[in-house]
C-alpha cells in the first residue's frame, strides 16, 4: 500500500470473466483492516482512464472516510481486452458488477454499504448497472451522459432516423471490411486539435479536447480513440430503461447549470422514482466538474453527504 499525504492507495486487479482489469483502491488515512468501511465504485468517462477524473474523486471520497475504487474499463487503459479501444456498454456494465464481486471478497468492506458513481458516460453506466445490481445501495452521476441516446439521436437530439440508419449501414460495411482483413477503424471521442473546430462544434467537444488533449489532464493511457464498429452497440443500448427498479435505493444527479449535456441528467431524473435529487452546480459547465477546484469541492461535499446518508 502506498502511503500518501491525505490518503493511502493500492494497485489492484480483478477479473471480468477472462479479462484482468486494473484498478486503484483509495483508503482513508485512518484505515484499519479490522474495521468495516463503506465503499464507492467510480466509473470513468468514455475517453478517460482511472488516473484522471475518476481517480480525483476516488481520492476526495477517501479523504472523507470511504474506500473508493477507480479502475480502467475492459479494453482500455491498463486493463486487458482485445480489440483495444472497444467501448461496449454491456462490457462497461459487467465491469462494474465485477468490481462489486471484488469488493465483497475484502474483509474490511461492508457488503451492505457499497455505492457506485460515474462521470459522463461512466455515470450512465453506473446508473444502468444499479438498476439491476441490487448490491449497489446508492448511485450518483456527475455530468451524466447517455451514450445510447447520443448515438441514436445525435448530440442535442439533432439527428434524423436516416442519419442514424446511415451510421448503422456504415458500421455494417466496416465490419465486412475488417472481416476481410482491413485494419480496424479507430475514431476520436473529441477533435484532435483546435483546427478541427467549426461553428457547429458543441461546447462539450471543445471542453473535452482541452481536458483530454492538452497538459490540463492528458494521460499516456488515454488515447482519444474508440473502435468505430462499436457504434452499433451504443445505438442498441438504453441507459435508463429500468430506472423504476432503482427505488427505494437513491439516485443523485450532479450537473453544471451551463452544461450543454444537462438534458441527460434531466431525463434520468424524470424517469426515476423517489428518493432522487437533481443537484445543479451554478456557473459550471460539463467538464468544469472534472477538475476545477471550486466545483470539485462542492461536488465532493454533496457526494459525501449523499453516501453518508444512504450507506
Amino acid at each position: 500500500m502506498e502511503k500518501m499525504e491525505t490518503i493511502n492507495k493500492e494497485k489492484i486487479f480483478f477479473k471480468n470473466q477472462t479479462l484482468k482489469l486494473a484498478g486503484e483502491l483509495y483508503f482513508p488515512l485512518d484505515f484499519d483492516n479490522n474495521q468495516k468501511f463503506a465503499a464507492i465504485i467510480i466509473s470513468h468517462p468514455g475517453n478517460g482512464v482511472k488516473e484522471q477524473v475518476a481517480g480525483l474523486y476516488a481520492k476526495k471520497l477517501a479523504e472523507n472516510g470511504f474506500i473508493s475504487l477507480a479502475f480502467d474499463a475492459s479494453h482500455q487503459g491498463e486493463s486487458e481486452g482485445l480489440p483495444r479501444y472497444l467501448d461496449d456498454p454491456a462490457k462497461r456494465v459487467e465491469d462494474i458488477r465485477c468490481a462489486v464481486d471484488f469488493l465483497v471478497t475484502l474483509p474490511y468492506i461492508d457488503e451492505n454499504k457499497i455505492g457506485a458513481m460515474g462521470i459522463c458516460a461512466g455515470a450512465g453506466y453506473a446508473i444502468n448497472t444499479a438498476q439491476t445490481e441490487y448490491r449497489i445501495q446508492a448511485v450518483a452521476g456527475i455530468s451524466t451522459w447517455d451514450v445510447g441516446d447520443s448515438q441514436r439521436n445525435g448530440f442535442a437530439r439533432k439527428w434524423t432516423k436516416q442519419q442514424r440508419n446511415e451510421i448503422l449501414q456504415e458500421v455494417a460495411l466496416q465490419r465486412t471490411r475488417e472481416a476481410r482483413g482491413e485494419k480496424p477503424l479507430l475514431v476520436g471521442y473529441v477533435p484532435d486539435s483546435e483546427a478541427d473546430f467549426d461553428d457547429d462544434t458543441p461546447i462539450i467537444q471543445r471542453e473535452a479536447y482541452e481536458y483530454y488533449c492538452t497538459s490540463r489532464a492528458a494521460h499516456p493511457n488515454s488515447h482519444n480513440k474508440y473502435l468505430y464498429t462499436g457504434n452499433d452497440r451504443f445505438i442498441a443500448w438504453e441507459a435508463f430503461n429500468l430506472l423504476d427498479t432503482l427505488s427505494p435505493r437513491p439516485l443523485l444527479l450532479i450537473v453544471g447549470s451551463l452544461a450543454d449535456t444537462i438534458y441527460f441528467s434531466e431525463n434520468a431524473y424524470e424517469n426515476a422514482n423517489e428518493p432522487k435529487e437533481l443537484y445543479i452546480v451554478e456557473g459550471a459547465s460539463h467538464v468544469d466538474l472534472y477538475d476545477q477546484e471550486i466545483y470539485v469541492e462542492q461536488v465532493t461535499e454533496k457526494l459525501t453527504d449523499f453516501f453518508r446518508a444512504y450507506l
